[in-house]
């Protein structure tokens, strides 16, 4: 996924076509993803934070981000738009595995990237 992060928000109608909403339990939106010229662009507080042609690999970092914030006991809701399940399921499943083992893979891997506490 590419760094594109930016201090400045986007103005929503700049964005592209929202498929992804994290959002707290005031209705605030934490974090989402649109798509924007064939890229799938992962946004959170306001800035863009990466893009990547892999549904799946947006799906799963934004799923992972609902799991640690609720782990830090945060009340948040994720939904997400059946076009991006489907294009992540069906990249993981071209990848010979299902989504969940898709997800499990990746945050194995962003544990292991992870400076260790202690």
């Amino acid at each position: 996924m590419s760094r594109n992060a930016s201090n400045n928000p986007i103005p929503a109608d700049r964005l592209g076509e929202p498929h992804a909403q994290l959002r707290d339990a005031a209705g605030k939106l934490l974090g989402g993803v649109v798509l924007k010229d064939g890229q799938w662009v992962l946004g959170l507080d306001g800035r863009m934070v990466g893009e990547s042609a892999s549904a799946a690999h947006v799906l799963a970092i934004l799923k992972r981000a609902a799991a640690i914030a609720r782990a830090e006991g945060r009340d948040v809701s994720l939904v997400f738009s059946a076009t991006l399940r489907a294009a992540a399921h069906q990249e993981a499943a071209d990848n010979g595995m299902d989504f969940d083992a898709f997800q499990d893979h990746l945050a194995a891997q962003m544990n292991k990237a992870e400076p260790q506490e202690g």
